[in-house]
C-alpha cells in the first residue's frame, strides 16, 4: 500500500493563473457573503469559529483536508488529507460543485453549487479568512470545470459479476475483500450505481487520486459496470 501512499503524496493540484479582468480576485467577495448564508448552519467563519456540524472554515485555503483539531471528519476525507490533498481553489470549487461525487461517504449533506461564478464568488468570500490570502495561487473564476455527470446510457449498462470478478485482482491488491477499512477504503457492497460514479468522477479527473485516475482511465465502460455489479453482491 505504499506505492499508493507515495504516488499521492504532495497531490495538490496547479491552479490556472488568472486572467487580467479579475486582478488579484477570484470571484466577487460581497457576492459571496450573501451566499455563505446558506452554509452557515453548518460552518463559522471569522473571529472566534469553531467546529459546528462542519469543520470551521478559517484558514480553509492551503489547510490539509480533514487535518482540523477536534472535528470527526469522514474515514474519505481524512486519507485524502493523509494522502497529501490540500485544499486550494481548484479542489475547493470542486467539492462545492458536488460533494458527494468528489468523496462517497463525505457526512457533508449538501447537494452541490452547480454555478460556477457563484462558487468562485463564495470562495472569495472564504479567502478572506485564510491567513495569508496574498501567497494564495490566483485563479479565474472562468477556469474550466470537469463534467462529473455521468451518462445515463452508462449507468444503465448492466455490468456482468462474473466478469467483474475477473477484473478484480487488481483492485483486491490494496481494497480488502473483507469490507474492512484500514488505510484503504472498503468497496464491498456499494450500490452498482455509486461504485460506477466514483470510478468515472476518477477516469475524469473529478476525484483527485493519481493512482486512480489511472486505474480507472484503463477501463472500458464495461469493465467499470462489471467490477461494479461484482463488488456490489460479493460477501466478505
Amino acid at each position: 500500500m505504499n506505492w499508493i501512499r507515495n504516488a499521492a503524496t504532495g497531490l495538490a493540484v496547479a491552479i490556472c493563473a488568472a486572467t487580467p479582468s479579475f486582478s488579484n480576485e477570484i470571484g466577487n467577495a460581497e457576492e459571496g457573503e450573501k451566499l455563505w448564508k446558506e452554509c452557515k448552519s453548518c460552518h463559522a467563519v471569522g473571529e472566534g469559529a469553531k467546529n459546528r456540524v462542519g469543520p470551521h472554515l478559517n484558514g480553509i485555503f492551503g489547510r490539509r483536508a480533514g487535518s482540523e483539531e477536534g472535528f470527526k471528519y469522514s474515514n474519505g476525507l481524512a486519507r485524502m488529507g493523509k494522502d497529501g490533498l490540500i485544499w486550494e481553489f481548484d479542489l475547493l470549487d470542486r467539492y462545492i460543485e458536488n460533494p458527494k461525487a468528489f468523496a462517497s461517504d463525505t457526512r457533508m449533506s449538501y447537494r452541490g453549487l452547480k454555478d460556477e461564478q457563484k462558487r468562485a464568488d463564495l470562495l472569495a468570500f472564504l479567502r478572506r479568512y485564510s491567513d495569508n490570502p496574498g501567497d494564495i495561487p490566483e485563479a479565474a473564476p472562468t477556469v474550466a470545470g470537469t463534467d462529473h455527470e455521468v451518462d445515463p446510457a452508462i449507468l444503465a449498462i448492466q455490468g456482468d459479476p462474473e466478469y467483474g470478478e475477473y477484473l478484480s485482482s487488481e483492485c483486491t491488491s490494496c481494497h480488502q475483500l473483507t469490507g474492512d477499512n484500514d488505510g484503504i477504503p472498503g468497496i464491498i457492497g456499494w450500490p452498482a450505481e455509486d461504485f460506477v460514479i466514483a470510478m468515472h468522477a476518477y477516469k475524469d479527473k473529478f476525484r483527485p487520486h493519481p493512482v486512480m485516475q489511472m486505474m480507472a482511465g484503463r477501463l472500458s465502460n464495461d469493465e467499470i459496470a462489471a467490477l461494479a455489479a461484482y463488488f456490489e453482491v460479493v460477501e466478505p
